[in-house]
């Protein structure tokens, strides 16, 4: 049986984000410029933009799921749920991921988020639905799920490391650098050490653009932000920062 395919062939793309989400006006949550932008990545046109949401990393939560429905609603997009709790709520998953344009991750626990994803095989899903050109997005623990790992309160309040990550990308993220005032430092003893490699950091509104492996761009929905490399040099880290583009507003 030949596997499916994604609607059109893309080059492997990855939105990774601190952002994409603000408070609505006549919704709890309407989509920012950085989902607006995943969808215009993905090259969809001419119909609906169809966008796949993943809230494992909050449990699935039902009530937010529902927030998610009406912002898509308000953004002209199809959205489709994924459920891993307390079952899978698709036939087929890897055909309905393979259908997207964009997948967006919503934030919350990155660590129970993989370790739930692995179970279901939905990291290998993920892997051909980016080879395939499907968008892969995210915030928060929907960033940093792509990458080889970052800084996380999965485990508690106290911020710790996590290094088993997908791995798609070969950096380590920082997300929410300038709001959490422990995830800067912590960044750079985890690059100084050794832990991470080369991290690429987003303040809050800011998002990471890659085709393939290679950070081709900043964007970001807040003006005044901004992205971050850090790099190992010798014992220390070493911080650049990236000036992001502007996105333009969503009415």
């Amino acid at each position: 049986m030949t596997a499916p395919t994604a609607p059109q062939t893309r080059p492997p793309t990855i939105l990774a984000t601190s952002g994409g989400h603000r408070t609505g006006g006549r919704t709890m949550v309407e989509f920012d410029a950085l989902v607006h932008h995943a969808v215009d990545l993905s090259g969809a046109h001419g119909r609906r933009p169809r966008v796949l949401y993943v809230g494992t990393a909050i449990g699935d939560a039902e009530h937010f799921t529902a927030r998610m429905a009406e912002a898509a609603r308000v953004a002209g997009f199809d959205l489709t749920p994924l459920h891993l709790f307390p079952m899978p709520n698709l036939d087929d998953v890897e055909g309905t991921v393979l259908e997207q344009d964009v997948v967006w991750v919503m934030g919350g626990s990155v660590a129970n988020l993989l370790a739930v994803w692995r179970v279901h095989g939905l990291d290998r899903v993920l892997r051909r639905a980016w080879d395939a050109g499907v968008v892969l997005s995210g915030v928060s623990a929907g960033s940093i799920c792509w990458f080889q790992g970052g800084t996380t309160d999965s485990f508690g309040p106290e911020l710790r490391p996590v290094t088993d990550a997908l791995g798609f990308l070969p950096y380590g993220n920082g997300v929410h650098y300038d709001t959490d005032p422990g995830r800067r430092p912590l960044v750079h003893d985890l690059v100084a050490d050794g832990t991470l490699p080369t991290t690429h950091c987003t303040d809050d509104g800011v998002g990471l653009v890659y085709r393939g492996t290679e950070l081709v761009e900043a964007v970001t929905e807040t003006p005044g932000k901004g992205a971050y490399i850090v790099t190992r040099e010798g014992d220390a880290a070493v911080e650049e920062r990236l000036e992001p583009r502007r996105l333009p507003g969503v009415a």
